[in-house]
């Protein structure tokens, strides 16, 4: 799982060093890259496994071929998703477009979120952590799991 939050900066070559504990989450995996994606729910990028971009790509693909919402997740996603490999210091490049749709010009906070992760500003993150966690606490009924208990 990706986990926590980790602070980077882009390199004067315009590459950034993924956590290393993100790395090893890919990898043991089978994947040496992350898919990254604008976020249009907030300023961020997403960033996920090949093998969550397939997960989503087959969600757009079970919708009805000939409504307009599936072009529109498609071309929101799939069209904007790009396959970043990692160098051998583990550094990505991230794409001009994707750094000016997070507004991130230096420093950028890698934030866990299980499955994916996202990439924001450091500064616009701290806004949506306090917004976040006001709405989390509003809605934490809402988050249910079962416990399993023991059979003997």
């Amino acid at each position: 799982m990706f986990l926590s939050t980790y602070e980077n900066k882009l390199d004067k070559k315009g590459r950034v060093s993924v956590p290393a504990s993100f790395r090893l989450h890919l990898s043991n995996l089978g994947y040496n890259g992350v898919i990254c994606y604008p976020s249009f729910n907030n300023s961020s990028i997403e960033s996920c496994s090949q093998d969550r971009i397939e997960k989503i790509s087959s969600a757009i693909d079970s919708l009805n071929p000939f409504e307009e919402k599936r072009d529109y997740f498609a071309t929101s996603i799939l069209s904007e998703s790009i396959n970043l490999q990692f160098d051998s210091e583990g550094r990505i490049l991230l794409p001009s477009k994707l750094l000016k749709h997070a507004k991130i010009k230096n420093r950028m906070l890698f934030v866990g979120q299980g499955q994916t992760f996202q990439i924001w500003e450091p500064t616009a993150f701290a806004k949506f952590k306090v917004t976040a966690r006001k709405k989390a606490n509003i809605n934490r009924a809402n988050l249910k799991w079962e416990l399993q208990q023991n059979k003997q």
